[in-house]
């Protein structure tokens, strides 16, 4: 694990010195947006068709939504109760509760699995990301931040219309496949595999690019401590006590609660820029737990893989 972190850490150096260095006059923000462009509408949608066309997909896929919903709802009864406890300002309270919820499965948790596991884990990160934590930030997630926040559209757009986005017709489409025995050709296989395989460093690359130490400051350290703390403590430990009432064994229940152990997710500061959420306080948040994630990860990989019959 502490090789893997290492190697991920410097892919990830290299985009945070992009921020610094800007080749070509390409600044981060720039360069990332094209990124991530490129992932979300294209390298990621091949990925999820890869996988889940031929994923055991079944009713224990329904047990991956329910550990991550479960363990997202209780991260967010946590920092909500803190924050009516101590009174914190909407604006900061609404960013607090998408970073100390939302984990970055795919981003991170993606590459993390995929090399601590094997390429069977890519079908635990993309279930847990599609079932689970995506749909309950663009529904739940989405509620918050309009509580919260201000609405700035002048025609708020409905919760469904996020699901209209390339990873959810790219698993549709592989599930409806699965589900019905058809088996994929081998040279559009091998297309699918060949656009898989940018995914994971173009999106360490992207994380680096968008961790910026200029959003660390002192004012928003009261703030960022009952995140961090929930975020990388408390929330391994719900998702660790959650699935010891499902039916998910092996290192596939080892899989899906590192996965939920990753640190804050980039989208949410979409929804604080959105909503008018404290964005400065959210991306501190990012940066802090990415960072204290490469201590915390091999840590809870030693718990799950050495003393989990000890919990």
């Amino acid at each position: 694990m502490n090789l893997i972190l290492i190697q991920m850490t410097l892919i990830m150096a290299c985009g945070s010195g992009w921020r610094f260095a800007k080749p070509a006059g390409l600044s981060a923000e720039h360069t990332r947006q094209v990124l991530t462009t490129v992932v979300y509408y294209m390298l990621l949608p091949a990925m999820v068709l890869e996988v889940l066309w031929s994923a055991d997909i079944g009713l224990h896929s329904f047990q991956y939504t329910l550990l991550g919903v479960g363990s997202i709802a209780l991260a967010m009864l946590c920092i909500w109760m803190i924050g009516v406890l101590f009174k914190f300002e909407d604006r900061r309270m609404g960013a607090m509760i998408l970073a100390a919820a939302f984990p970055n499965v795919t981003y991170l948790g993606l590459p993390v699995l995929e090399q601590t596991f094997g390429g069977w884990a890519r079908s635990v990160v993309i279930q847990m990301d599609l079932f689970a934590t995506t749909p309950l930030l663009f529904t739940v997630g989405a509620l918050v931040a309009r509580h919260y926040g201000e609405e700035t559209a002048e025609k708020p757009r409905p919760v469904w219309l996020f699901f209209n986005a390339p990873p959810f017709w790219a698993a549709a489409l592989a599930v409806m496949l699965n589900m019905n025995g058809v088996v994929a050709p081998a040279w559009l296989l091998g297309v699918l595999q060949k656009l898989s395989a940018a995914v994971v460093p173009l999106m360490l690359f992207s994380l680096g690019l968008a961790l910026s130490w200029k959003a660390v400051t002192v004012r928003n350290i009261p703030y960022i401590i009952p995140v961090m703390v929930i975020k990388m403590a408390l929330m391994p430990l719900f998702a660790m006590v959650l699935v010891g009432y499902l039916p998910i064994t092996g290192e596939y229940r080892a899989a899906a609660v590192l996965d939920l152990s990753m640190p804050s997710m980039l989208l949410g500061i979409v929804f604080c820029d959105r909503y008018r959420l404290d964005s400065s306080l959210y991306a501190m948040a990012v940066t802090v737990t990415t960072v204290i994630s490469l201590i915390a990860l091999p840590f809870w990989h030693g718990v799950l893989m050495n003393g989990w019959r000890f919990l």
